[in-house]
C-alpha cells in the first residue's frame, strides 16, 4: 500500500490525485457504472456487482440505483437495509450502516473532509475524511445528508432533508438543518 493510500485510511490528509487512490476509484466507478446500467430483472447481477464493489453487503439487504460511491471497499452495510435510489456514499473513510436500515432516496453519506483554516492546503487539493456510522434499525427520509465523523445511534429516525452534523442518540427522531433531535421515540 502507498503512502497517501496509507495516510486515507488513518484518516490524515492526504493527496486524492496520488495514482494508487485514482486506480481504486476507476475501478470503484467500472463497477458502479456497470451496476447502475443494470435492468430491474436482473437482480443477481445487482447483487454479485455489489458483493464485489463493497466491503460488505449482509444478506437481504439491496441499493436501488442509481447508486455512486468513491471506493466501495470501504463500505459495510448489514442484513436486510435498503438504500433507495440516486444514494450518494463518498467513501474516502469507513462507512457502515447497521442491519434493518432504510435510507432514503438521494441520501448522501459524505465522509471527505478538506482544510478549512488553511487555504494553501486546500488548493493545493490536500483533504482528509472521517468515518460515519449508522446503527440498526435506522431510517433516513429522503435527501438527508450526514457529514463526516457522525454515528448515528440504533433505531432513530432523521426527517427528510436533514442535514446531519454531529452525533445522534439511539431512539430519537431528529430533523432540520442542522438536524437537532426532536423528541424521543
Amino acid at each position: 500500500m502507498g503512502e497517501q493510500k496509507d495516510r486515507m485510511l488513518r484518516g490524515e490528509l492526504y493527496r486524492d490525485n496520488d495514482p494508487e487512490l485514482v486506480a481504486d476509484r476507476k475501478r470503484a466507478q467500472g463497477l458502479v457504472d456497470r451496476f447502475n446500467v443494470t435492468g430491474a430483472e436482473e437482480t443477481g447481477e445487482r447483487d454479485a456487482i455489489l458483493r464485489e464493489l463493497l466491503g460488505k453487503l449482509g444478506e437481504g439487504s439491496w441499493i436501488m440505483p442509481r447508486f455512486q460511491c468513491d471506493y466501495g471497499y470501504l463500505i459495510e452495510i448489514g442484513a436486510n437495509s435498503f438504500l433507495n435510489y440516486d444514494a450518494i456514499l463518498l467513501d474516502c473513510a469507513p462507512i457502515k450502516i447497521g442491519s434493518d436500515c432504510s435510507i432514503g432516496p438521494r441520501c448522501q453519506l459524505l465522509t471527505a473532509l478538506h482544510p478549512m483554516e488553511d487555504h494553501e492546503l486546500r488548493r493545493q487539493r490536500w483533504e482528509s475524511a472521517a468515518p460515519i456510522t449508522i446503527g440498526n434499525n435506522v431510517w433516513f427520509g429522503g435527501g438527508v445528508i450526514v457529514c463526516a465523523g457522525v454515528t448515528v445511534g440504533d433505531d432513530t429516525v432523521v426527517g427528510a432533508g436533514s442535514v446531519v452534523t454531529r452525533d445522534l442518540p439511539s431512539k430519537v427522531f431528529a430533523a432540520g438543518n442542522p438536524a437537532r433531535v426532536i423528541r424521543e421515540l
